[in-house]
C-alpha cells in the first residue's frame, strides 16, 4: 500500500472579474489568434492559477466535469513520485510487463510481455511519448493491479483536494468513469512541483532516448514559449485536445490547464495566450494596477466544436488513433455525474461572491440517480446557455434522485427557469438555505 501523504486542503480563490473588453494589452498584441479560441464550445475549460499562492487568476469552466486523457499519467506519476520519496522503490528498480500492460492500445513504448525496463525509463516514457503500456506496467508495480491502482488514485487526489476527480485506469485511455476538471488538475500539477520538486523536473525532458529511438516530447510548447518546464498533454476525441503546462518568468510560476482545444495547435496557443496574459497581469500588479486576466482576455463569439466524440486515443494530431470497441462510449450524462466542491466562491453574473451564488433550480425528481444523472444531460443540451456555468448533481433524498443545478445567481435561476417552463419542462427554483 502506497504510505498516505498528509491531507492537504487547497482553498484556491476565484479573481473577481468584471466587464471583459476593451483594454489592449501586450500580451494580446503577441497573440492575435485569440480570434481562434472556441471558449463557448461544449468541451472548452481552462484555468490559470498563481503556483507559489494558489490564487485562480482566471477561470472558465474550471468546475465543469472533463475527461482528463493523458494527462491522468500525472497521477500516475505523483504516486510514482511519492514511491520514491518513500524508499518504496528506487530508479533502477525493474518495472515488469505484463501481458495486460504490454497489449495497451498506443501510444505506446511497446515492450513484449514478460520484458522489464527501469522505473526511471517507465516515467520517461510517461512523460514523453504518453506511453500507455508504461503506465499500467508502472500501475501494476505499485499497486498490484491497475484497478487498484486507479483506486489509490482517487484516494490521493481526494486528499489533495480534487473532489471532482475520479479515475479508473492509469493512462487516461478511454473510459466514462475517468472524469476531472481544469481546477482540478491545476491542484494537482501544483502539489507535483510542491510535494516533490527534485522530480518535477521529469516533466522538461524533451528527448527520451530508449532501445535506438529518439522520442520527442508531446509538449509543444517546451519547445516554443521561454520559461515552459512541464507538464502533460492528453487526446481523446471525446475529450478534446487537452495540456497542463506551467512556466516561470521573473521569479512568477503559473500554471494553466486547457482543456477541449479543438486541435493541438489552437490548444497551444490558448495556453500560451493565456500564459502571457497572467504574466503580464502579474507585472502590471505589482506597479499598483487593478486588473484582470478576464478584463484582459478577450472572449469571442462561439465557436463549433472541431472534434466528434469517439473512442480514439493519441497525444498528437499526427500521432496513431486506435479505436477501443472493449470500452462503452461516453454519454452527456457522464459528464455531469460530479460532486462539486465544497468552500470554493463562485463568480456570479455580475463578477461577485455571495449568496447570489448559491441558488438552485430543480428540474425533476426520480426513482434512480441514473434516470436524474440522464434528465440533467437532456436539460444541459437543450438548455445549455441558461445552466452552462451552473453545477449538475444528482442530490439523493430519501428515496428519491434530485436533479438539480446550483451555484447560480438569484435572477439567473428564474430566467432559466422561466425558459424552461415554457418549453414544457419542470423547474423549480430554490432559494439558498433552502433543501
Amino acid at each position: 500500500m502506497i504510505q498516505h501523504a498528509r491531507r492537504l486542503l487547497l482553498s484556491l480563490g476565484l479573481a473577481a472579474a468584471t466587464a471583459l473588453g476593451g483594454l489592449a494589452t501586450p500580451a494580446m498584441a503577441q497573440v492575435p489568434y485569440f480570434q481562434l479560441i472556441p471558449q463557448n464550445s461544449s468541451k472548452y475549460a481552462a484555468i490559470v492559477v498563481d503556483a507559489k499562492s494558489g490564487e485562480v487568476l482566471y477561470a472558465k469552466r474550471a468546475d465543469a466535469p472533463r475527461y482528463p486523457a493523458s494527462i491522468t499519467k500525472v497521477m500516475t506519476l505523483y504516486l510514482a513520485f511519492e514511491a520514491l520519496a518513500s524508499g518504496k522503490i528506487q530508479l533502477d528498480d525493474p518495472v515488469v510487463f505484463s501481458p495486460r500492460a504490454a497489449a495497451q492500445a498506443p501510444t505506446k513504448l511497446g515492450v513484449r510481455a514478460g520484458d522489464s525496463i527501469t522505473v526511471q525509463q517507465a516515467m520517461q516514457g510517461m512523460v514523453t511519448r504518453s506511453a500507455n503500456d508504461a503506465a499500467v506496467a508502472m500501475a501494476e508495480k505499485l499497486g498490484g493491479t491497475e484497478q487498484r491502482f486507479a483506486t489509490l488514485m482517487t484516494l490521493r487526489a481526494q486528499e489533495l483536494g480534487m473532489v471532482n476527480s475520479h479515475f479508473a485506469n492509469a493512462h487516461g485511455l478511454p473510459d466514462s468513469r475517468n472524469i476531472s476538471t481544469a481546477r482540478d488538475l491545476a491542484i494537482l500539477s501544483r502539489a507535483v512541483m510542491r510535494d516533490y520538486p527534485q522530480y518535477y523536473r521529469l516533466f522538461s525532458t524533451k528527448n527520451f532516448e530508449f532501445r535506438g529511438q529518439s522520442i520527442r516530447n508531446h509538449n509543444g510548447l517546451l519547445y516554443t514559449m521561454d520559461g515552459v518546464d512541464g507538464l502533460k498533454t492528453g487526446f481523446t476525441n471525446a475529450s478534446g485536445f487537452n495540456l497542463a503546462v506551467s512556466a516561470v518568468r521573473d521569479n512568477r510560476r503559473l500554471i494553466a490547464i486547457v482543456m477541449g482545444g479543438p486541435t493541438a495547435a489552437t490548444r497551444n496557443k490558448v495556453a500560451e495566450g493565456l500564459l502571457l496574459t497572467g504574466f503580464d497581469v502579474l507585472d502590471r500588479r505589482a506597479h499598483g494596477e487593478q486588473i484582470t486576466v478576464a478584463q484582459n482576455f478577450f472572449e469571442p463569439p462561439q465557436l463549433a466544436d472541431a472534434t466528434q466524440p469517439s473512442m480514439q486515443q493519441g497525444d498528437t494530431e499526427a500521432g496513431l488513433k486506435i479505436a477501443l470497441a472493449s470500452s462503452p462510449p461516453p454519454s452527456r450524462a457522464s459528464q455531469i455525474q460530479i460532486v462539486e466542491p465544497r468552500n470554493v466562491p463562485k463568480l456570479n453574473g455580475k463578477g461577485k461572491q455571495g449568496a447570489a451564488g448559491r441558488w438552485t433550480i430543480q428540474v425533476g425528481t426520480f426513482k434512480s440517480r441514473s434516470d436524474a444523472r440522464e434528465q440533467l444531460a437532456i436539460v444541459e443540451k437543450k438548455f445549455g446557455k441558461h445552466v452552462d456555468d451552473a453545477r449538475g448533481a444528482a442530490e439523493k433524498d430519501g428515496g428519491k434522485y434530485k436533479a438539480r443545478f446550483s451555484g447560480m445567481s438569484e435572477q439567473d435561476a428564474k430566467d432559466a427557469c422561466r425558459s424552461l417552463k415554457a418549453k414544457k419542462q419542470p423547474c423549480a427554483v430554490i432559494a439558498p438555505g433552502r433543501g
